[in-house]
């Protein structure tokens, strides 16, 4: 952080009453804003978020979303100060206990906290959601695409009749299967972005981080990011049981859903491979490299589902495979 940098968070925590508060740096995630925890003398804690504008999109959405989803009931961090032209948030802190490490803690936890991260799904997607970019099939083709410039082109050089061939065929299929009323997704709805806070009741016990990308489109969306995790193995059962409690507490038609959810799948993760290799290979990140063979594994078993047979050989065929050689040869770059 520069020292101009440091004095504008010195100036709104003073401005807010915290500038005598400890600060310590949280751990970082794959977006260019950084976090601190700040602790007051008597023991109370917030966390300041640091949105540098010049790196960062507008912080503004952030805060409309995390008021709305506490007005539904849900538990999004309370912003408690902001300074939107410097990109500085204060903001409750929900605490620790992520799913992530609650499960690593006690694999006994898995399924309950699983459950009640679907039944937080089924209370958004039972709210009229509010007025959102539509994540459609045209903007999800484009994302999905994306994995031809940056995994496909820094292993195997380009390939532009392959990829305008993807293009048009998956966006047929997403036309196809991913139809109906869309309702709010948080995109990032997985268990290092949840939080346990066993003390308050219902839905709101889930904590909610990571949300301010949020958008409209079909209920599987968010279902598949929470167990097609890229960070973590989500048992095959369990994945499948907590499918079929959503199917069954919401009344979707059982085959379409599945049909959905399998190609949004394909879709997600050709999004996260296409971040993850350029996060590894031009953004100095090599960490994410690591992520991206359990990456490989959720899109391998997702072109198995009969519908995205129309793409499914030539991107088996097309995609360079995350041998150790090329996860070497990504981070080279």
């Amino acid at each position: 952080m520069t020292p101009d940098r440091n004095a504008l968070i010195v100036a709104f925590l003073r401005q807010v009453g915290w500038d005598a508060a400890t600060r310590t740096d949280l751990a970082p995630d794959a977006s260019m804003r950084r976090y601190e925890r700040l602790c007051s003398h008597t023991g109370e804690t917030v966390i300041l978020m640091d949105a540098p504008p010049d790196t960062n999109p507008d912080i503004r959405p952030f805060t409309t979303i995390a008021r709305y989803l506490s007005g539904i009931g849900l538990s999004a961090p309370q912003v408690l100060a902001e300074d939107y032209s410097n990109g500085l948030l204060l903001l409750e802190d929900l605490g620790d206990d992520l799913f992530a490490r609650l499960v690593l803690e006690n694999p006994g936890s898995e399924s309950v906290l699983y459950q009640n991260a679907v039944d937080t799904l089924i209370a958004l997607h039972r709210e009229r959601p509010p007025d959102l970019v539509h994540f459609d099939a045209e903007l999800m083709t484009e994302q999905a695409s994306l994995v031809f410039e940056t995994w496909v082109q820094a292993l195997s050089g380009p390939t532009p009749g392959d990829a305008a061939r993807f293009t048009t065929e998956f966006r047929a299929l997403l036309d196809q299967k991913t139809q109906g009323d869309p309702v709010m997704i948080l995109r990032d709805f997985h268990a290092e972005n949840l939080l346990w806070l066993p003390d308050r009741i219902g839905v709101a016990r889930v904590g909610l981080l990571d949300f301010q990308d949020a958008m409209l489109a079909h209920p599987a969306y968010d279902l598949v990011s929470l167990l097609q995790d890229v960070r973590r193995d989500v048992p095959a059962k369990l994945e499948q049981e907590m499918i079929t409690y959503y199917i069954s507490q919401t009344g979707q038609n059982d085959a379409a859903f599945r049909d959905a959810y399998a190609v949004l799948g394909v879709q997600r993760n050709l999004r996260i491979l296409a971040v993850f290799a350029r996060l590894a290979s031009t953004l100095g990140k090599p960490r994410y490299a690591q992520l991206i063979p359990r990456t490989w594994g959720h899109l391998m078993r997702g072109l198995e589902h009969p519908p995205l047979a129309p793409v499914a050989a030539s991107l088996t065929d097309i995609l360079p495979h995350p041998t150790k050689a090329n996860l070497q040869k990504l981070v080279a770059k």
